[in-house]
């Protein structure tokens, strides 16, 4: 297996001059700085918040979060291309993730994976001409006793049957949440001593 080689002299056709992260953006991310003894230690939440607001991290974003953070953007990107779950181009609009873990392989993963294959027309992490889906695996989605399992958008399904699969994907509730969405990433959680937290 070969290793795919980062190029780190050539700007990225997607490293524009402009910043691309609105101040709304970098609020989010600056209420993660005082949880941390470094501002560095945001890294991981500042991608997850730039990803759920841009649906993907580019160059000009990573250059963006690096400057906020004050770190080398190469830090930025070392961490982005470390973890499957980022994502460095646009993906679609429900992101569809098959687990590979050894519990979902025995089980029938493969042939689930196969059937989402099949279904979309497009092999793992690609995306449909029309941007309504993206796909990929993880090497475990944490439901082994739900295996095989397919998370759809933040949306676990388990266990699913090939034949499961073009239902699954066809219903346009398939990724709505059944209890309500973390606010972890989508604003400031209260303060300890604030009195709504203590009630």
């Amino acid at each position: 297996m070969a290793w795919k080689a980062i190029d780190r002299i050539t700007r990225a056709d997607d490293d524009g001059d402009e910043p691309v992260l609105s101040e709304a953006v970098r609020e989010k991310i600056r209420a993660f700085i005082p949880r941390y003894p470094q501002k560095r230690a945001a890294l991981l939440p500042a991608l997850h918040i730039v990803q759920d607001s841009l649906g993907y991290i580019s160059h000009r974003a990573m250059r963006d979060i690096a400057e906020l953070l004050e770190i080398p953007p190469a830090q930025v990107l070392d961490t982005v291309t470390f973890y499957s779950h980022f994502w460095t181009r646009p993906r679609g609009r429900r992101m569809v993730v098959a687990c590979r873990s050894l519990s979902c392989h025995l089980t029938g993963a493969e042939e689930v994976i196969e059937a989402v294959r099949r279904h979309l027309g497009i092999d793992e992490h690609g995306t449909t001409p029309d941007g309504a889906f993206s796909f990929a695996t993880e090497e475990c989605l944490g439901a082994c006793e739900r295996g095989p399992c397919l998370l759809i958008n933040e949306r676990l399904h388990g266990p699913v049957r090939p034949e499961d699969v073009p239902r699954l994907l066809d219903d346009p509730d398939s990724d709505r949440l059944d209890v309500p969405r973390s606010g972890l990433y989508d604003g400031v959680r209260p303060s300890v001593d604030a009195p709504e937290a203590r009630t």
